[in-house]
């Protein structure tokens, strides 16, 4: 995508326009509905130590404009202490706008969606770190004895049990708002989703009867003991309330009638009311997010140079230039192989195991070409700035986790 304005200002506008669509991968339509209700399932069984649990959620396609739902799993703690705060659908404006999930040291505000299994709309009931070992609350986890020791029981009062709504406010949403612990919570470091929950949805998308439009709000995989591992199923056993299909369906393939881009918002704001986080690096599309090269944000190129003397700064503009040139063509090269790899996949009529190892290649692949641009990038800068103080830096987009 090129992006091309008279004005600096309109230039960032449209940069953060054009990085929120590549949260998703591509320019779609708004969403005027919220997701189905959540439906009813089991939990699978902890399958180790360290696991904690991730509720299911409905994500959208915009491929076919349809919800899907991405089933429950476990996932292992990036960190010790580290606990998982929900992502959650909130209605903002005049769409539904998803808010994503994050790892932190303390769980903050999710919409107020109960989720099940611990997180009943406020806080995490199912479990807490006691220094370097996770503890597990039985009475709302599935957890093995026998192989996991370190576990405790309390009961939980969860007096909705029968709400199963799976949006924060607009038309029959939940009205819950973020509390100042919360808050708070939402400006500690935190830790985006790791790739194997990047790669379970991605998964899930794959699979068309995970697509709502086809299950009518009754996935046939629900949740998984493990992220993308959908050997060990556990359907849902009931839709958790009636179906309405979008009004969106049957328009795919229509994009260029669309007014703008959907919205994927990092943070929490609850409905207008929590604190919003953003970047204009795109958090999304940091790595270990983006799957292909067409998935990263442009990189934004930084006001031109003015050190006082007009040849050193012509030639430090044609330098940065041909780096960019170098680097827009490593990431076209990259993303050729990768569509090739797909066209071999389909000739081959490839399954669903086979799809999801490529695909995780291509995020690795992916990953390893961003991690090195941004490295190069970096050392560009430091190089130049000595002798320009004044020009001010480009975002980062490679802060490692501990400073997220």
């Amino acid at each position: 995508m090129r992006i091309v304005s008279s004005t600096r200002c309109l230039l960032f506008a449209l940069v953060l326009l054009a990085m929120s669509a590549a949260s998703f991968g591509q320019v779609g339509i708004a969403i005027t509905i919220g997701p189905p209700p959540l439906p009813v399932y089991e939990q699978p069984l902890c399958p180790a130590e360290g696991y904690i649990w991730t509720p299911g959620f409905w994500a959208y396609d915009y491929d076919f404009d349809d919800y899907y739902w991405v089933p429950g799993t476990w996932v292992p703690a990036p960190e010790i202490g580290f606990l998982w705060t929900p992502g959650y659908w909130a209605w903002s404006d005049d769409r539904f706008v998803f808010y994503e999930g994050y790892w932190g040291p303390l769980v903050g505000f999710y919409g107020g969606i109960n989720y099940g299994y611990g997180y009943f709309g406020n806080g995490y009931e199912g479990g807490r770190w006691d220094h370097d070992r996770f503890f597990y609350n039985r009475a709302v986890n599935n957890v093995n004895v026998t192989t996991i020791h370190n576990v405790y029981n309390t009961t939980v009062i969860n007096n909705v049990t029968v709400n199963r709504v799976s949006y924060n406010g607009g038309n029959g949403g939940i009205s819950a708002r973020p509390t100042p612990e919360q808050q708070a919570a939402a400006r500690e470091r935190h830790i985006p989703p790791v790739p194997a929950q990047i790669q379970h949805v991605q998964a899930a998308r794959t699979v068309q009867e995970q697509h709502a439009s086809v299950n009518r709000g009754k996935p046939p995989v629900a949740a998984s003991p493990r992220p993308a591992d959908f050997k060990d199923r556990v359907p849902a056993q009931a839709a958790g309330g009636p179906y309405t299909p979008a009004p969106n369906r049957g328009q795919a393939g229509q994009r260029g009638n669309r007014q703008e881009p959907p919205r994927r918002e990092n943070g929490q704001r609850g409905n207008g009311q929590g604190q919003r986080q953003e970047n204009s690096s795109n958090s999304n599309a940091r790595p270990g997010n983006a799957v292909h090269p067409s998935d990263l944000p442009r990189v934004e190129r930084p006001v031109p140079p003015n050190t006082g003397d007009a040849k050193r700064d012509q030639k430090i503009q044609r330098d940065q230039e041909k780096m960019f040139e170098k680097q827009d063509k490593e990431r076209q090269k990259l993303q050729q192989r990768q569509e090739q790899d797909h066209q071999k996949l389909e000739r081959q009529r490839a399954d669903d195991a086979r799809k999801q190892q490529i695909e995780q290649q291509h995020q690795q692949q992916t990953q390893k070409l961003e991690q090195r641009q941004n490295q190069q990038q970096q050392k560009w800068q430091e190089k130049h700035q000595p002798a320009n103080r004044e020009q001010p830096k480009p975002p980062r987009q490679d802060r490692p986790p501990a400073e997220r």
